[in-house]
């Protein structure tokens, strides 16, 4: 939440800055505000929001929030589903102003809200004449009294409505709200804010000239979610802050189902949470999913079966095998020792995270600045590489340092004092020395320069002396020696530093960035399952649907509806009765076989208990159920009417699922 008030702020500033502006000129009533009053221009802002439309309810609600803490207490957000018209946008939008309830269905065929003990007609004059006399009240209030009630708001607040999803809305309610409240401009200082998902240029083509010359339109772009969603990952999980981590395959999830669904950031968080959850629900061991100093002390206190389940762990069971014999015994048996290897190792992975999180950020700093990104431009698709497997033994990974050996002076001091600035903030305490190397670096790069003055003056003075050599045979004779010595060219100072810097950049990626998979105990801290988080995320509702009814036990865990050996317990709900009992029908299902097949399965234990007399009653309840069966089979889509013959249903799915 702080990361997307600190993301979003720029653009509530421009925004309140705009508002102030246009709200300004009103109350002042300057020769400029007095011309757009007589042209009747509403001031509006056309707010780009982008594709990720699930994010649009939050960031416009926190808009609202902050318009009430600094401009006007005076605001609407209409969205198109509540306003199919003119009167129901009218409804909403006095309905809001006036803090009272609106229930559209209630209203269909009445133009008025009820405030208080009074109907008031839902109209524009209705609204000027409601702004008139609150802001009249507000004047006429003491002072102190005023202060105390808006510190941030003027004498007369501008009225302002936003519209949530403009695109949705119909050309004609648009058209004809802002032509009407365009002839009450000078009465009321409105100001319209449209969310726009694809481009201000659907202002156009939704509103006609003569209507969209009504509008003073100012254009505001938020933050690319992409942007958004690399700021978040940045901050949340390239951290040692938090000891929580996902694994490389759950984290590609997420960000496909990003890319390639919805684009939206809150959805990638509610998935982020859903591995938390997931993570401590389904990870006995999670309790030492903590802080570095509460791990160590839970892991001094764990239990017999929590050490059992720690030597059950394969990063812990490689870590016994490479271990000494004796060494191995005492881990396989001593619960003390244990917990003693625990804590080190517990606080050697949270010192790997330390060292990860700064190494990478060089690393990312060299590859976000080759021409061809072969590691991709944004960090998370290097943190993806660097937790797949050893990075440097990728492709990707050497035409990487290919491209980086061909760097220009000027660009590696910069790259290496943006590495410094990352190493000396780092929490890692391992750095001190490679801080000291890389400032060594752009030493000997400064000498570098200095002594590259005097090689040109050396040069200048060569071609001086070749110039004076006007004989044909000393001319040949010179010229032949500086080709063989262009052939067998050795490699310049600034060469043999710039290979050196790159050997040095990857010495430190082979030593840092090794895979999290690797690490003993890397199960307590990262959530690595993401088969579970598919299931959940990517919805295959024909699955359910199939293992439901064909399964019951799996979702009700009724003893009694345990599968056995293929056949139809009685005891199932009905539509898992008929919806077996219709698997073993062809492409059309005879309604009246059905239903004595039906009957058959219910009356197995049933039958023998039934009296004679009421049988007839019994045939009419299994009926019923029958019917009832049937016709949700039909609203799931398993089954439609059949044209053909009028006492059948035509099947409509098939196969395995």
């Amino acid at each position: 939440q702080h990361i997307q008030e600190d993301l979003n702020t720029q653009l509530f500033d421009n925004l309140v800055s705009f508002l102030r502006r246009s709200h300004s000129e009103c109350q002042e009533k300057t020769t400029e505000w007095t011309c757009r009053m007589k042209s009747r221009e509403i001031p509006a802002a056309a707010l780009i929001l982008g594709v990720n439309v699930m994010d649009h309810d939050l960031t416009l609600k926190s808009l609202s929030e902050v318009l009430q803490d600094n401009i006007t207490p005076y605001i609407a957000l209409l969205e198109a589903k509540d306003c199919p018209g003119i009167k129901n946008l009218m409804q909403k939008l006095m309905g809001q102003l006036m803090n009272c309830h609106i229930d559209v269905d209630s209203l269909e065929d009445e133009d008025y809200v009820q405030v208080s003990q009074n109907r008031i007609r839902c109209s524009m004059t209705s609204l000027v004449n409601w702004y008139k006399s609150v802001t009249k009240k507000t004047d006429s209030e003491t002072p102190s009294k005023k202060r105390a009630s808006s510190p941030r708001h003027g004498q007369s607040p501008p009225v302002v409505v936003i519209f949530k999803d403009m695109e949705s809305f119909t050309t004609k309610v648009l058209q004809d709200f802002i032509v009407i409240s365009s002839q009450h401009i000078h009465e009321l200082p409105l100001v319209l804010i449209f969310g726009i998902a694809t481009s201000p240029m659907v202002i156009h083509s939704l509103l006609p000239h003569s209507v969209s010359s009504l509008l003073c339109i100012e254009l505001f772009q938020s933050l690319s979610c992409k942007e958004h969603l690399s700021t978040i990952i940045d901050k949340v999980l390239l951290t040692a802050q938090f000891p929580f981590k996902l694994g490389e395959k759950v984290l590609q999830v997420l960000i496909n189902i990003f890319l390639y669904h919805d684009f939206s950031v809150q959805n990638f968080i509610k998935g982020f949470q859903l591995c938390i959850v997931e993570h401590f629900y389904s990870q006995p061991l999670s309790v030492l999913c903590c802080q570095l100093v509460e791990a160590k002390k839970r892991a001094n206190s764990l239990s017999h079966d929590q050490c059992e389940n720690i030597r059950r762990l394969p990063s812990f069971r490689r870590y016994v095998e490479s271990q000494v014999s004796e060494k191995q015994v005492a881990l396989l048996t001593a619960d003390s020792v244990v917990k003693e290897v625990t804590q080190q190792l517990l606080e050697d992975l949270h010192v790997y995270h330390e060292n990860y999180v700064s190494v990478l950020r060089c690393l990312h700093v060299f590859t976000s600045s080759l021409p061809k990104y072969p590691l991709g431009k944004q960090i998370r698709e290097l943190h993806c590489a660097c937790l797949e497997n050893q990075v440097w033994e990728t492709e990707e990974y050497d035409s990487s340092l290919q491209l980086a050996r061909m760097l220009n002076k000027s660009d590696l001091v910069t790259m290496l004092q943006q590495c410094v600035e990352i190493l000396v903030s780092s929490s890692g305490k391992e750095f001190d020395k490679t801080v000291e190397k890389l400032k060594e670096f752009l030493t000997q790069f400064q000498k570098l320069e200095a002594e590259a003055f005097q090689e040109q003056d050396v040069s200048i003075s060569s071609q001086k002396e070749l110039r004076k050599k006007t004989d044909l045979y000393h001319l040949q004779k010179t010229l032949l020696e500086l080709k063989e010595s262009r052939r067998s060219k050795k490699l310049t100072k600034f060469e043999m530093l710039r290979f050196e810097v790159v050997d040095y950049i990857d010495s430190l990626v082979r030593s840092y960035l090794v895979p999290a998979d690797h690490k003993t105990l890397h199960e307590i801290l990262y959530f690595n399952t993401a088969s579970v988080l598919r299931a959940h995320l990517n919805a295959a509702p024909r699955t359910a649907l199939h293992t439901a009814l064909n399964n019951p036990y799996c979702y009700l865990k009724n003893q009694a509806l345990k599968p056995d050996g293929g056949s139809i317990s009685n005891k199932a709900p009905d539509i898992c009765i008929v919806y077996k009992l219709h698997l073993e029908c062809g492409r059309l299902i005879n309604l009246v076989d059905w239903l004595e097949a039906f009957s058959t399965v219910v009356m197995a234990v049933e039958g023998p208990h039934a009296d004679a007399a009421s049988s007839d009653q019994v045939d009419d309840i299994i009926h019923a159920r029958f019917i009832r069966a049937v016709s949700e089979l039909e609203l799931l889509g398993f089954i439609k009417p059949s044209k053909q013959k009028t006492d059948h249903v035509a099947r409509l799915t098939w196969g395995g699922c």
